[in-house]
């Protein structure tokens, strides 16, 4: 009878695991993967807000891969209700937001809200009901650590709030990248006399027996305690830290031993999309290599979660000031392209969790663009060296990468464009447009670069300029902006594909309109 219903259990975990690719392997690995009791997928808001059906859609996904988690990281699209400033022009409805959180109660789905409660809090600081909470009266980007009265009156509140439409015994609080610590008159005095774990340790302290006192978890990004091992001592012993490691040293921000030794649990999380992608570039191998690597390591170092993350922004935002004192908006730096482009990405963490030998990128890119493209199996080697292909970046005309050019990089762009549309897709084919709008996306901004690097040459005059437009007038911009919201029409707003198209075509409509005006010159 035991023999039986051991077969029947795992004949359901078969069933339950099963890959929409079909991959029984992967099912397999699942049915036997019992080292992370938490395996998750975390969606940023900051921008490119998905619709709800999309992320209902989403969360079906993760599910049926297995995924039992969900961080979301709402930011303003969260309807706050006793602090309604907070909340932007895409925020959600609290029907909205209680709907979901039903759905993925049914697709066994824990939803764990993410507020930021030190660093990264400009949507919240921006509106000067907060002021008095600033780190710096100039940079919104980070709370005074001193004002702990004030902050936890703040954060309790939305934490009550978030309590009060999530299930989940977990509240992510944040934590990460507070570069302005110390930065106050106050904070430094106590900086310059206890140090600065004393005086970020204090502060998340605070933070996290809040939580406790509320009855739920408290997750922490780790990389300041890193830093400053001894904001350690004082927490509560309930804290739960996040490892994230897009792809370095495990002590890069600091002795990852200490952390080891703390006694805190500890949960990991690689990325999909990260620094330095942008809508210009994407390093698709460095994302799989972080999940080639890193999830064996979590694994060894007997983690207990493995969070995937997804980033639709750097994190950080260049203010627009409408006076010296007064800021009108703030702009997010590095935005990514959409997280509907990256399924292959995302399958890839699947494979890479529930695989006990790790993953082979080559390997996989190759079967996946087989399995969900019907390519061939040299057209698969192609496609994949053309995603990988000189994904550098260009800072202040020079390539990030020593011994290339510009010049080289559109070539670079251009040849990796004509590969993948000459790909003979069988099947998804909505998918695979989104590698092609990429890379044209890509092309266009080089060509751009190309341009204004002729125009920054000190010898460069207006005779030069018919032949500058000339190579800008050339680049499907318009195509490139209808098929961006066709391709994306399910995932985004209109307003937001509208903001997209206009961030993202910033430099060529400026180029344009000097260059426009220097050949008018000369007529």
């Amino acid at each position: 009878m035991k023999k039986l219903i051991k077969i029947l259990v795992y004949t359901f975990l078969l069933v339950l695991f099963w890959n929409f690719d079909g991959s029984i392997a992967q099912a397999q690995a699942a049915a036997d993967a019992k080292d992370f009791p938490v395996r998750g997928f975390h969606l940023d808001l900051r921008i490119q807000v998905m619709k709800m059906p999309a992320l209902k859609a989403f969360a079906l996904q993760l599910s049926k891969n297995g995924i039992n988690t969900l961080v979301m990281e709402w930011e303003g699209t969260y309807p706050f209700e006793k602090h309604v400033v907070i909340s932007n022009k895409y925020a959600y409805s609290r029907n909205e937001v209680k709907s979901f959180i039903s759905y993925c109660d049914s697709l066994k789905i824990d939803v764990i809200p993410l507020q930021q409660s030190f660093g990264h809090v400009e949507y919240i600081l921006k509106n000067y009901r907060y002021q008095e909470l600033r780190e710096d009266q100039k940079d919104y980007s980070q709370v005074n650590p001193i004002k702990e009265e004030l902050c936890k009156s703040l954060f309790t509140d939305l934490f009550e709030d978030l309590i009060s439409t999530h299930r989940s015994k977990y509240i992510h609080i944040g934590g990460d990248e507070t570069y302005l610590l110390g930065r106050s008159v106050e904070s430094k005095r106590k900086a310059d006399s206890l140090g600065m774990g004393r005086l970020y340790g204090d502060y998340i302290k605070m933070l996290c027996e809040t939580v406790v006192s509320m009855g739920k978890i408290p997750l922490v990004w780790a990389d300041i305690a890193l830093k400053y091992p001894d904001a350690l001592k004082s927490l509560p012993k309930e804290t739960i830290f996040i490892d994230w490691n897009y792809g370095w040293e495990l002590d890069r921000f600091g002795d990852h031993e200490k952390l080891m030794k703390s006694g805190f649990q500890i949960w990991g999380s690689p990325a999909l999309r990260s620094g330095p992608d942008s809508y210009f570039s994407t390093d698709w191998n460095k994302h799989l290599d972080n999940i080639r690597v890193f999830i064996p390591q979590a694994r060894t170092l007997g983690y207990k979660g493995m969070i995937m993350t997804s980033w639709s922004t750097s994190g950080i935002y260049s203010q627009i000031f409408e006076t010296h004192s007064d800021i009108m908006d703030l702009h997010a730096i590095r935005r990514v392209y959409p997280i509907s482009g990256f399924n292959l990405l995302i399958d890839a963490f699947f494979k890479g969790l529930y695989s006990k030998k790790g993953l082979v990128p080559s390997d996989f890119v190759v079967d996946y663009a087989k399995r969900t493209y019907g390519l061939s199996d040299a057209d698969a080697k192609s496609f994949w060296n053309a995603l990988k292909l000189a994904p550098y970046e260009v800072r202040q005309g020079k390539v990030s990468k020593e011994g290339f050019t510009v010049g080289q990089l559109c070539d670079s762009a251009l040849f990796s464009l004509k590969t993948l549309k000459e790909m003979k897709v069988v099947k998804a084919q909505t998918e695979y447009a989104h590698y092609i709008l990429m890379a044209n996306i890509r092309y266009n901004y080089l060509i751009c670069i190309e341009v204004e690097s002729e125009l920054n040459k000190q010898g460069f005059n207006r005779k030069q300029s018919p032949e500058l437009l000339k190579k800008l007038k050339a680049l499907n911009t318009d195509v490139v902006d209808a098929d961006f919201a066709k391709l994306n029409a399910h995932l985004l707003d209109d307003r937001e594909i509208a903001e997209e198209a206009r961030l993202r075509n910033f430099r060529y409509a400026d180029l344009i309109s000097r260059l426009q005006k220097m050949n008018n010159a000369l007529l």
